[in-house]
């Protein structure tokens, strides 16, 4: 873990503190925080679909106080800072989907800020729909203030493809044509969501996989740096901060879900955390191993004729 100044954990916004978590609304927090003080703001905001941390509002309602808070977030953030807005769908209780990032999209377009990314995040896990296909991706916003934003690619690159290909013309034949340091990770990056079998699961139901956050604040902050996620729930965020040397400030409604951040801080603090390392492959069974195998009893669990599926 990179250092930070102190290994505080406050209850209210101190610019000293490591770690502030905040028990209340955001808005009572975001409104402490300065002017200009944040390098990266980084959320999963509810979607309004009733989970049980918030109260399902009408839509036009929700977007209102999405604004309220993307308001406040635009003020703190600095002006080569880097604002993260992580969505999915609402869904109607028709079952109509509505794609949050567009909506969000206006709204921080109104407050001035630019897109730099549509980030894709995609996941192999989650609710089996019987009536639609089944979502396996959220979106991320990443905008900026300015033209002037941190972005270290340097520090999110990751392994190439092909590292062994060669210029086979020009005055640069026969060298190695692909950066040494890895490849740019691109906009769509594969990261397993947090279920029942992850190693970071908590009571929360919708949390971060904290190796989602770590490649945001490596590529949009410097050490000492302030992040913060203004719906923090049970901190994976305030944990990649920390991870990396920065300091994280974010609020939650909810008494339980602090306490597991809080926990989950200073397990990162003693460097005990249990977390999915920034990087690792996902999964992927063999054809031997049993979890890969299917035993047919009947007829009708017959798998799917072979010629459905690729073979090339």
């Amino acid at each position: 873990m990179g250092k930070v100044s102190q290994t505080v954990i406050s209850g209210h916004y101190e610019s000293k503190a490591a770690v502030t978590l905040f028990s209340g609304d955001r808005l009572e927090l975001l409104r402490t925080v300065p002017d200009n003080a944040a390098r990266l703001v980084v959320t999963s905001p509810p979607y309004n679909i009733g989970k049980i941390y918030e109260r399902r509002l009408a839509f036009d309602k929700y977007l209102e106080s999405q604004r309220e808070t993307l308001t406040e977030c635009v003020r703190a953030l600095a002006e080569d800072g880097s604002l993260c807005w992580q969505v999915g769908n609402h869904i109607g209780k028709d079952g109509e989907v509505f794609p949050l990032d567009i909506f969000i999209y206006g709204i921080c377009k109104d407050l001035g800020l630019k897109l730099r990314n549509r980030i894709i995040w995609t996941f192999e896990h989650g609710l089996h729909c019987q009536r639609r296909l089944s979502g396996r991706y959220e979106t991320i916003l990443w905008f900026t203030k300015t033209d002037t934003h941190i972005f270290n690619l340097d520090a999110i690159r990751v392994p190439q493809k092909y590292p062994g290909k060669k210029y086979f013309k020009g005055v640069k034949a026969g060298q190695y044509s692909c950066n040494p340091l890895g490849k740019n990770p691109g906009d769509v990056w594969a990261i397993p969501n947090v279920k029942h079998n992850h190693v970071e699961k908590t009571a929360h139901p919708c949390q971060f996989p904290i190796e989602l956050v770590e490649r945001l604040v490596l590529a949009l902050t410097n050490a000492g740096d302030l992040v913060i996620d203004p719906y923090i729930g049970v901190g994976s965020a305030a944990c990649a901060a920390l991870l990396h040397g920065r300091r994280a400030a974010g609020a939650d409604c909810v008494p339980e879900y602090l306490s597991i951040a809080r926990e989950r801080v200073k397990l990162v603090i003693n460097g005990k955390l249990k977390r999915r390392p920034l990087g690792r492959p996902i999964y992927q069974p063999g054809p031997n191993d049993r979890i890969a195998q299917r035993i047919v009893r009947d007829q009708s669990q017959m798998p799917l004729p072979q010629s459905l599926f690729a073979t090339a």
